[in-house]
């Protein structure tokens, strides 16, 4: 591809490895809705090994702040194609690793979606998936 730019820079995902360093993101769950409870028990994991997770309200954003660098890492359940389809471009073009909740299903046919930097993807993934 041609990659990702913006103010004519090219977008690369962070190359931290230290993931107390390191900032994620997520969609959470409300008013009932499905995925409440694994979001939360995600979050407890998460949270103390890490220097933050933000919610911002747009998955598309948030993928797109992965392929920036501006967060380490992203994942987020029962999404639409539309919220996420141009954000899982912008990061894989930036040098993100993207797959499922579950790695043998696709995010835009699932609606779920795991994204990082290469250098932690899988330790990301194991702990979101445990």
């Amino acid at each position: 591809g041609q990659g990702a730019w913006l103010n004519d820079r090219r977008l690369r995902v962070s190359n931290r490895t230290d993931m107390i360093e390191m900032l994620f993101a997520t969609g959470m769950p409300f008013g009932g809705k499905e995925g409440l409870e694994s979001t939360l028990g995600e979050l407890a994991i998460l949270m103390p090994k890490c220097a933050g997770i933000r919610r911002n309200g747009a998955a598309a954003l948030d993928l797109a702040y992965v392929g920036a660098g501006r967060l380490d890492g992203y994942w987020e359940r029962n999404l639409q194609v539309w919220d996420i389809a141009a954000g899982l471009l912008i990061a894989r073009e930036a040098g993100a690793l993207i797959e499922g909740l579950n790695q043998t299903e696709s995010p835009l046919q699932s609606g779920n979606v795991i994204c990082a930097n290469n250098l932690i993807f899988e330790s990301f993934a194991k702990i979101i998936r445990q």
